[in-house]
C-alpha cells in the first residue's frame, strides 16, 4: 500500500513498540456520588490518558448533569475528557474532545471541520478495513475499534483486535482498541500494538475495584514494554 497522509511508510518492527496508554469508557459509571467516587479512585491509581463519556440510556438532561460533575474531575487529574455524540453537552462542559460513534464518514468529516484542532476528535463504528481507511482520510485524532459500552464479555471482540493490529502496523493516526470486561484478557489487546487500550467494565464493572484495575492495567503495559525492549 503506498504511503499517504494516513499510512506509515514502512511496516512497524519490534523496536517500534509503544507502551499503550489507558482510555476509560465511563458508560457503566453510576450517576451521583457513587460514580464520582469510582472515577476518582481510578484516576488516582495510575496513568489514564482519556475518559470517554456517553449517554447510554440517560436523558439529555441527566447526561448533561453527569458530565458537568465528572468532566472537571478528569481534567484536574491531567487526563482528557471526551464527550460522545452530544456536541452541545461537549461545549457546555468544556470537554477536551468529541467522539462520533455512528460509523458515518459524513458525520466524522463535519466534526473534524467544526472542532479540529480546538478539540480532540475521534470516531468509531468503522468495521472494515476500507471504511476505516476512509475514516482516516478525514484526519481524526484517533479511531476506536470497538463500541462504547459494548464490552460485556470477558474476551475482547476478535474483529476489533484484528483491525487494531492491522491499523497499528500501517497507519500513523493513533488507534484505540476496546478490551474485554476482564483484565485477564488484556494481553490480547496489548499484543495488537495499538497506542491506546479502552477499558470499561474491567475498571468500572460491578464488583471491580477501580483503583486495583487501573494499577493492574498499567502494570501489564509496563511489563509488555519491558519485554519489547528485551527482545
Amino acid at each position: 500500500m503506498p504511503a499517504n497522509a494516513t499510512t506509515r511508510p514502512d511496516p512497524m518492527t519490534p523496536e517500534d513498540f509503544i507502551r499503550p496508554r489507558l482510555v476509560l469508557d465511563a458508560s457503566v459509571l453510576p450517576d451521583g456520588p457513587a460514580g464520582e467516587e469510582r472515577l476518582r479512585a481510578a484516576l488516582d491509581a495510575g496513568d489514564v490518558a482519556t475518559v470517554v463519556f456517553s449517554a447510554g440510556d440517560r436523558s439529555e438532561a441527566a447526561f448533561q448533569d453527569l458530565c458537568e460533575a465528572l468532566v472537571p474531575i478528569v481534567q484536574e487529574a491531567g487526563a482528557a475528557a471526551i464527550v460522545a455524540e452530544d456536541t452541545r453537552c461537549a461545549g457546555r462542559v468544556k470537554a477536551d474532545g468529541f467522539h462520533t460513534g455512528t460509523g458515518s464518514l459524513e458525520a466524522l468529516g463535519e466534526a473534524v471541520a467544526r472542532f479540529s484542532p480546538r478539540l480532540i476528535v475521534g470516531a468509531s463504528g468503522f468495521t472494515t478495513r476500507h471504511d476505516a481507511l476512509e475514516a482516516g482520510e478525514r484526519m481524526p485524532d484517533y479511531v476506536l475499534f470497538g463500541k462504547l459500552g459494548a464490552d460485556a464479555e470477558a474476551e475482547p471482540m476478535r474483529r476489533n483486535l484484528e483491525l487494531a493490529e492491522w491499523w497499528a502496523e500501517i497507519v500513523e493516526i493513533p488507534c484505540v482498541v476496546q478490551g474485554g470486561a476482564s483484565l485477564d484478557t488484556l494481553e490480547a489487546t496489548i499484543a495488537t500494538g495499538a497506542e491506546f487500550v479502552m477499558l470499561g467494565r474491567a475498571v468500572f464493572g460491578e464488583g471491580v475495584d477501580p483503583a486495583e484495575a487501573v494499577a493492574g492495567a498499567n502494570r501489564l503495559f509496563d511489563e509488555a514494554q519491558a519485554r519489547a525492549r528485551a527482545a
